[in-house]
């Protein structure tokens, strides 16, 4: 039986994960999938965890297209903006200029987001903060989690009505028990393109392109627009 591992980034989880019962429905293959920040999954790859697909930032894959470790082709998924959500049912806080989201941020009793040690989202996150002059102020309420999926998920279930969740769109708007808020303003953001490569090593070339060819193609183009993908 055709068997694929697929390493994610967090951003792209949501579509990923449709894509793996969508692939495996139609042919009867087993996919297994790990989701996580991207430096999280770029080392488990090079540290010897199986892997057929995988999904980062369009600067890793290229990355590991020069390493020799991914066959030398891109597949990009779309660009992805960093938003601002609450706990479904809480107010949402203005933060549509730099003013309103310090104002905001001050008054959150957490802010949570992923770890910016191995996350894109939350090192945009910590520029943000110190960008607006608060990160001292607000350290002792920041919360990180290894992925923005996982911060999202506390946020749900166990975040109060004045906490703050801050990661990338498309691991705001498939969560249920979040609110989507907005974005943060333009100059805090630092877009990312994410792609797909399939792995050197792979037993299933084939499959792992054809799997990736489904995820990108014109077809999948809403899905990934309403996950937060933009083109």
């Amino acid at each position: 039986m055709i068997s694929l591992n697929i390493l994610s980034a967090g951003a792209a989880q949501a579509v990923v994960q449709n894509a793996i019962a969508d692939f495996k429905r139609d042919t009867g293959a087993d996919v297994a999938g790990e989701f996580g920040a991207v430096g999280a999954m770029k080392a488990k790859a090079l540290g010897g965890v199986p892997v057929d697909v995988i999904v980062l930032t369009s600067t890793m894959i290229d990355e590991l297209i020069a390493s020799g470790f991914v066959v030398a082709q891109r597949f990009d998924l779309g660009k992805v903006g960093t938003g601002v959500a609450v706990r479904a049912g809480a107010t949402k806080p203005d933060v549509a200029n730099a003013d309103s989201l310090r104002n905001a941020l001050r008054v959150a009793s957490v802010i949570t987001f992923p770890d910016p040690a191995v996350a894109t989202a939350g090192k945009i996150v910590m520029q943000c903060l110190e960008k607006l002059g608060i990160a001292d102020e607000v350290k002792d309420r920041l919360k990180f989690f290894p992925n923005g999926n996982a911060a999202m998920n506390w946020l749900a279930v166990e975040g109060d009505k004045t906490a703050i969740g801050v990661t990338q769109n498309t691991e705001i708007l498939p969560i249920k028990g979040v609110t989507y808020v907005g974005p943060l303003p333009e100059k805090f953001q630092a877009k990312t393109i994410y792609s797909a490569g399939y792995t050197v090593q792979s037993k299933y070339g084939a499959e792992a392109k054809g799997f990736i060819l489904r995820l990108t193609s014109p077809a999948v183009r809403p899905m990934l627009a309403a996950a937060g993908y933009e083109f």
